[in-house]
């Protein structure tokens, strides 16, 4: 079960990563309509859609994105790699805590990585781009996705929120 769980929370810290980069090579991509800053299983940059920008906001927008993408190309490479061992690690029942230690301890370095390069570029979008009335805007979508966010650990600590069942086998 421990085995499943891992897995399951590595694939998902891959799909978080690769909707980075999808996002990261394609500005214009659907919006999310209840994400601000970005947050679980979300891009991060969902929130500019809610921002009304302009043709020339949405290009610096790209600029800025096209600068970051090599680095978190390779921050992406690096975090498939690492999946990519994990798995290798529990094939066929193997169940080695050390090693697997390890590469969880490395794949959290990776989503450290990408968080602070997501963050870096949304500073940059916020400060370079933004006007101050969407710079406003930004934060009232912040402050709802901190509440929701709030919502859900209320719900979780009262236990009326039901962990996911395991996957099937």
């Amino acid at each position: 079960m421990k085995k499943w769980m891992a897995v399951a929370s590595l694939m998902a810290l891959l799909v978080c990563g690769a909707a980075l980069v999808a996002n990261a090579q394609d500005a214009a991509a659907t919006p999310a309509p209840h994400n601000a800053w970005g947050g679980p299983g979300h891009s991060g940059m969902a929130f500019l859609h809610q921002l009304n920008l302009t043709d020339a906001q949405k290009e610096q927008v790209k600029t800025i994105m096209k600068a970051n993408h090599a680095s978190m190309k390779t921050v992406m490479q690096q975090m498939a790699q690492n999946h990519a061992a994990l798995l290798a690690a529990t094939a066929n029942g193997q169940y080695d805590a050390a090693k697997i230690q390890a590469l969880a301890a490395q794949q959290g370095q990776l989503e450290a990585a990408m968080i602070v390069n997501r963050e870096a570029v949304q500073h940059q979008i916020y400060t370079q781009v933004l006007t101050s009335d969407q710079q406003a805007k930004a934060e009232q979508l912040r402050t709802q996705q901190i509440n929701r966010i709030n919502e859900h650990i209320q719900k979780m600590s009262n236990g009326t929120d039901t962990p996911p069942s395991p996957p099937a086998e």
